[in-house]
């Protein structure tokens, strides 16, 4: 095999609040449990199934957990890309345990709310990465639309969803005096 892809995509519910900590040197680390469902009908009894996976998530991009400390919270429903990453540590017994997590590091990352903020405003996007697909940057020629929810790039030229509705307050406070 000439190489190699390590890529998770998520879109689920967040299941509490994320957890915000901050390392010694001051660089936000943020932890955040998502649930994936499906959902599907059983052939003998025709009843409703459903089935429900939790991802643990931890973000390392400065950006995203800014993002994710001022807008995210319990019930969000995201759609996340990263990695997968298994990590070695000890129980207070002593024992060997690991655990495997979605991490967002890097320009590999992107976070995208697809609901509504608390307010009834529309989603917005948050990537980490490589080339703009469309819309969803920041200078994405939203600067005179204040209706819009927060949507920009923790590299500048990220993919991240457009928004839809109201609520803005977020591009206002960004709006400044540069001339492009």
């Amino acid at each position: 095999m000439a190489g190699s892809v390590n890529k998770v995509i998520l879109i689920g519910n967040v299941g509490a609040d994320p957890e915000i900590r901050r390392t010694q040197d001051g660089r936000p680390i943020a932890n955040l449990r998502i649930a994936t469902s499906e959902s599907w009908r059983d052939r003998n009894s025709g009843e409703r199934r459903e089935k429900t996976e939790w991802h643990t998530v931890v973000v390392f991009n400065e950006g995203l957990c800014k993002v994710v400390e001022q807008y995210v919270k319990k019930g969000a429903k995201l759609y996340i890309e990263g990695a997968l990453q298994t990590r070695k540590w000890q129980d207070q017994n002593g024992n060997d345990r690991y655990s495997t997590e979605v991490v967002l590091q890097g320009f590999n990352s992107t976070l995208t709310m697809l609901d509504g903020r608390g307010e009834g405003g529309g989603a917005g996007g948050y990537g980490g990465g490589r080339g703009s697909s469309g819309g969803g940057d920041f200078g994405g020629g939203y600067a005179d639309d204040y209706d819009r929810a927060p949507s920009t790039s923790s590299s500048g030229s990220g993919r991240g969803g457009q928004s839809s509705g109201g609520g803005g307050g977020f591009a206002r406070d960004l709006d400044d005096d540069i001339p492009f």
